[in-house]
């Protein structure tokens, strides 16, 4: 009974992250980019794109890296691991190289 009851709510619960996942990217490259046009009417104003930029990408991939780790419950075959392992494996790069990238602004910020 509870193995039928994680194969119902599970796919929903990894579609809700997902989404969630896709809005925060979305919000964060939609506000960065009206920050930028901002910026471009008014070039006095200092703001701190790759922070914005990256800590919404940063924040939407640990959401879609959930949704991935969900996964992993509902998996049926030996294939399905390997290509679930490998996508976990992209996006855990992708996050550590955000993670370098916006490490790396602030200490050209602060120098």
């Amino acid at each position: 009974m509870f193995e039928h009851l994680i194969e119902i709510i599970l796919p929903e619960i990894i579609h809700l992250l997902e989404i969630i996942g896709v809005l925060i990217v979305a919000i964060g490259s939609f506000r960065t980019f009206g920050h930028y046009i901002t910026h471009l009417l008014n070039p006095n104003k200092n703001f701190r794109y790759q922070h914005e930029l990256g800590g919404s990408l940063s924040l939407g991939l640990e959401f879609k890296m959930g949704a991935e780790i969900l996964k992993t419950v509902l998996i049926r075959d030996l294939s399905e691991i390997w290509v679930l392992a490998a996508i976990i494996v992209l996006r855990a790069m992708l996050a550590l190289l955000l993670h370098i990238e916006l490490r790396h602004a602030d200490s050209e910020e602060v120098a």
